[in-house]
């Protein structure tokens, strides 16, 4: 039925010259998302038949966001006649004519509203009757706001913007937070009256409550509960200050779902993170993107995943990964860099100063220390010696290294790919395999040790390490040639 229908309008035209930034302010991301991302996030839960998004300023830029992320979303272009009541001018001709329901008007730079608070607003205004509801909330400082003006009897009879007030309306602590809930015949009624009569020289929204008024339909207004779910994002002050408070919101609802998170000032969480209970989250981490993390497992401190997948019961302290999967049971780090495509396999272990990149490794693997692997594939119970490189750049093309089950090698060994090291197959330390080695096959790549006898006195004289050398060298002889007299005796 048509008083249950709900059309959603989001405006996302305005310049946001006052972030001094080449990226249009609604692209802006917080917690893992865009601010307008936030704000279609939120409309796409109430389920309305129609969603809009008004353009206008860096079209391009925003269009190609929308088209990527949202696909579902119908995109609306605001013309050069300036201001947010032409925006929505523009979006309710873009509805079917034969539209009769509700539209929601949002802003796609306030992102911390919810559905509750919203679908409380639209069923409020449905009690109510009204022709349009304002969401207002009360401010200690409403500067830079419009302001809901009242009646004796407390029903709303204008918008005044900050501009346009007097000193006795710029008083007022109620502001209006841009969001609006109207029925479409009376926007498409009273709509096209809107001059631009005032400092701006913008077709106002808010004059559209002032000629329903004149008209004699009634409008209502709901305070938020929270004016922090009101707030937009102008500048990059109110930008962090907005990502913070998001944040904590994310953060305490990990918190109830059973995660601990042992220090939330320190601990940041996209929106489109995915955590199981008993997850333990260390100060100073960051969960990023499309990270999920099972049950058990222990991330920090220290430490950023973006796009990762982390198995139960594993252990990542000061680490970086991205694009990366790791097994259950697995342990990464102190100081362990997981670049795309690495793929740590259960109880495997990425150790200290380790760099992994487009690498599998297998099931008990241990790269325990000072390594580099990519383009690698490493079997089960596999393990490298300390500074072990796979060389897999040939400064043409890069190739891969394939490392057999239960393979263990020497420290210091490098891996000049394309090569196979079979199954169960040691190296020595030092080596460098540049040649295929066979299962079960130890590969070493040694030289003889020859000493230079007398080198360092010969070559640094005068120095400390000369001098000592010298001393040596001649106690040793005095040793060696008592050790002669006893043995002559």
């Amino acid at each position: 039925m048509s008083e249950n229908e709900l059309a959603i309008v989001i405006l996302a035209a305005g310049q946001g010259t006052r972030m001094r930034s080449r990226t249009p302010k609604v692209l802006h991301e917080i917690g893992g998302r865009s601010l307008v991302g936030h704000v279609i996030t939120t409309a796409e839960r109430l389920e309305a038949t129609h969603i809009e998004v008004v353009v206008r300023h860096e079209r391009e830029a925003v269009v190609s966001h929308l088209t990527a992320h949202f696909p579902s979303v119908a995109i609306v272009e605001q013309d050069e006649i300036p201001g947010t009541g032409r925006a929505v001018e523009a979006a309710v001709a873009a509805l079917p004519g034969d539209y009769d329901g509700d539209v929601l008007v949002l802003s796609g730079d306030v992102p911390l509203l919810d559905e509750h608070t919203l679908a409380d607003l639209i069923a409020a205004h449905r009690a109510s009757g009204a022709a349009a509801t304002v969401l207002s909330a009360r401010l200690p400082d409403p500067t830079g706001y419009g302001r809901v003006i009242r009646d004796a009897d407390g029903t709303v009879s204008r918008i005044v913007e900050q501009k346009d007030a007097s000193a006795d309306e710029a008083a007022v602590s109620e502001i209006n937070s841009g969001v609006y809930v109207f029925r479409a015949a009376s926007l498409r009624d009273t709509l096209p009256r809107i001059g631009t009569d005032n400092a701006q020289g913008e077709k106002y929204l808010t004059d559209v409550i002032g000629l329903l008024r004149a008209a004699g339909a009634p409008v209502a207004a709901t305070i938020a509960p929270d004016a922090r779910l009101t707030e937009g994002v102008n500048d990059r002050v109110q930008l962090s200050e907005v990502a913070r408070v998001l944040n904590a919101r994310i953060v305490r609802h990990w918190q109830r779902e059973g995660v601990t998170v042992m220090d939330p000032a320190t601990t940041w969480i996209d929106d489109t993170v995915t955590l199981a209970p008993d997850v333990t989250i260390l100060p100073n981490t960051f969960l990023l993107r499309s990270t999920t993390v099972s049950t058990g497992a222990v991330i920090g401190p220290d430490t950023t995943l973006s796009d990762c997948e982390v198995g139960e019961d594993a252990v990542i302290k000061r680490a970086d990964g991205n694009l990366a999967v790791i097994g259950a049971g697995a342990t990464v780090g102190p100081w362990a860099y997981l670049r795309p495509n690495t793929q740590l396999g259960e109880g495997g272990k990425i150790g200290t100063f380790v760099e992994t990149k487009n690498s599998q490794i297998g099931a008990g693997s241990k790269v325990p220390h000072l390594s580099y692997v990519g383009d690698t594939t490493i079997g089960t119970g596999v393990n490298l010696g300390a500074g072990a490189i796979t060389a897999n750049y040939d400064d043409i093309a890069k190739h891969r290294t394939e490392i057999g089950d239960e393979v263990h090698t020497g420290s210091h060994n490098v891996f000049v790919a394309p090569v196979t090291i079979g199954a169960g197959a040691k190296t020595g330390a030092g080596a460098v395999i540049r040649k295929d080695v066979p299962a079960g096959a130890l590969a070493l790549s040694v030289a003889p040790q020859r000493n230079v006898e007398g080198w360092v006195e010969k070559n640094r004289q005068g120095t400390r390490a000369a001098e000592v050398a010298n001393d040596a060298r001649h106690a040793q002889k005095a040793a060696d040639g008592g050790q002669g007299q006893e043995e002559d005796r």
